[in-house]
């Protein structure tokens, strides 16, 4: 019984030997045919790296806010503008971002503003990588560039004071008074507003700092990091064509709206139509990755938008679309007008890596957030 317990024993043994050597061999095998297909696909061979003087604009997924965000809460933003090396780009629109909220300041008296500090420990990049990082973001200023400000603020409120003083004396006592007393009687008004000013000044309270979905924010990167560098057609969104339907997209501008949200979209664009189709601004819209839709907005350039563009026509014009964020990845989409769906789809961000640096960076510098000041609530009465 002993020796038939025995053989059973070795018998599972080596059996279990044999499946743990031959199985990880062949998924092992599986996986490196699988990356090297992926590898080639994706990447051209060379390898930048992501350094330390590197900026990623990325923008986050919730609102932080510093009225009631606690340090140590995780959150995700995603990447807005794509990475470039010296080879290509390296890390893609789109990619995630995962960060933690590491440390916030209340806002105070003298106008002190709130601040926060985020930090990013990984990116996921859109073909499943996991990319550790170092990086960080704050809106705290040096404190003397905090000082600098509070006092030019203070100045400015002192300043005001004491011309709205000066107006009030001489609206009160009258010009003749003014010359009889030399001027001494605007000039006390002055004082005594400038004392109100000052006043203001002591008792204003800064702001609390609000970073909102679409809201760009700009992460320093504190370590070096190798990474591949993807194909020009590895990055490419897919596109709905027509036949005889060329649309090209020559520009792509981030704007403001009349209300100053950065919201709107506008692109140039030349249309050729060799189709069988009629088109117009009504059937025209801009779709996002969500697919929500967005029709041509009045406020910008509306010639495109009430053109119908005929058979053998071919047009060239702008057209603006105001959006929900402007950081999304868009197409600009035709509509057939009986049965309602889409007859063409051109990819924005195919167009977008097109373009020259300069225009690029022109929308950058039209993106970029002064400050991350949370508005007063008018119903929060305290």
């Amino acid at each position: 019984m002993k020796k038939i317990f025995a053989l059973f024993v070795s018998f599972i043994f080596f059996f279990n030997t044999i499946v743990l050597a031959v199985e990880p061999l062949q998924g092992h095998i599986e996986e490196t045919d699988e990356y090297k297909q992926l590898q080639e696909e994706l990447f051209t061979g060379k390898i930048e790296h992501l350094d330390r003087k590197d900026i990623i604009n990325m923008t986050v997924s919730q609102v932080l806010d510093t009225s009631y965000a606690m340090e140590g809460d995780e959150f995700f933003a995603h990447v807005t503008s794509d990475v470039y090396g010296d080879e290509g780009v390296i890390i893609p629109k789109g990619t995630v971002a995962h960060g933690k909220i590491v440390q916030t300041g209340d806002p105070g008296k003298m106008g002190k503003q709130a601040w926060i500090e985020l930090s990013f420990d990984y990116l996921v990049t859109p073909d499943g990588r996991e990319i550790p990082i170092d990086g960080k973001m704050s809106t705290k200023l040096h404190p003397v560039a905090e000082t600098s400000k509070i006092i030019a603020q203070d100045i400015g409120y002192t300043a005001a004071g004491g011309v709205v003083g000066g107006l009030l004396a001489l609206n009160w006592l009258g010009l003749e008074t003014a010359i009889l007393t030399q001027g001494y009687s605007i000039a006390g008004g002055a004082a005594i507003g400038g004392a109100v000013g000052l006043g203001m000044a002591l008792i204003r309270k800064g702001h609390d700092v609000l970073i909102a979905p679409g809201d760009e924010i700009k992460v320093k990167i504190n370590s070096k990091v190798p990474l591949p560098v993807y194909k020009d057609e590895a990055l490419k969104q897919e596109e709905l064509l027509y036949p005889g339907l060329d649309i090209l997209i020559t520009d792509v501008e981030h704007e403001e709206d009349p209300f100053g949200e950065m919201n709107t979209v506008t692109l140039t664009v030349t249309i050729s139509n060799m189709s069988d189709k009629s088109l117009s601004g009504f059937d025209m819209a801009l779709v996002n990755d969500y697919n929500s839709s967005f029709r041509p907005s009045i406020f910008g350039d509306t010639k495109m938008m009430f053109k119908t563009i005929n058979p053998g026509e071919k047009v060239a014009g702008r057209v603006s679309f105001s959006v929900d964020n402007i950081h999304r990845k868009y197409w600009l989409t035709f509509y057939d007008r009986r049965s309602g769906k889409a007859i063409t789809k051109i990819s924005v961000d195919n167009a977008y890596r097109k373009m020259s640096k300069r225009e690029k960076k022109k929308n950058e510098k039209r993106r970029a957030k002064k400050n991350f000041k949370k508005d007063v609530d008018l119903f929060n009465i305290e």
